[in-house]
């Protein structure tokens, strides 16, 4: 039997590219907000439609890519990427500036990846998260692109988060980005961002 057929990319790879990365630009401009994001994507499974997008458009040849156990466990998952994007998959999270998680309620401890260094902290880490949903609820965000505060809730994550994105938050300007990628639509969680349960 032969290989399986590899998932197509993007049909219109400059637009549906400039469309994604658009949607990510203006969700780290305003953390937390809901983004729509359509695409006629069809990845291999688990990857999502939505992370396989931003995945697209945010990896090439300079990008290492890292892949948490659910997605690792599909090796047409990074053949997809590798063949898309060019970009090498490296087996170590501290040596990925893409982390790929298909199973947000198993996120990694973000210490495990790159957070930057002091001359250049843009050399860190940005995850990708897939979730089933995003809601105003139950977490409160403040900090840069948020007028007071905004409500905001990502499922499903490890129950001791909030703790997690404060370690996180108190190493800025060093420290990991997250997108979430849920169906449809995304949100991100810049490193500037301050992170609490409401009460």
């Amino acid at each position: 039997m032969g290989q399986p057929a590899l998932a197509a990319g993007f049909a219109d790879p400059v637009h549906e590219a400039q469309r994604t990365f658009r949607a990510v630009m203006d969700a780290m401009a305003e953390p937390g907000r809901h983004l729509p994001l359509a695409t006629a994507l069809s990845p291999p499974a688990p990857l999502s439609a939505s992370m396989a997008a931003v995945a697209l458009t945010l990896l090439d040849y300079e990008t290492p890519f890292w892949l948490d156990p659910l997605l690792a466990g599909a090796p047409e998952v990074a053949s997809f990427l590798i063949f898309h994007t060019g970009a090498p998959r490296t087996p170590h999270a501290e040596a990925a500036r893409f982390a790929l998680i298909g199973d947000g309620a198993n996120l990694p401890d973000l210490a495990r990846f790159a957070e930057g260094e002091p001359e250049y902290p843009d050399r860190s880490a940005t995850l990708l998260v897939a979730v089933a949903g995003l809601a105003d609820a139950p977490f409160r965000l403040a900090g840069p692109g948020i007028a007071g505060a905004r409500g905001f809730g990502a499922a499903p994550l490890p129950e001791d988060f909030t703790a997690r994105w404060a370690k996180n938050h108190t190493r800025f300007p060093l420290g990991v980005d997250l997108v979430f990628c849920a169906s449809g639509k995304l949100a991100a969680l810049p490193r500037s961002t301050r992170l609490l349960e409401d009460i």
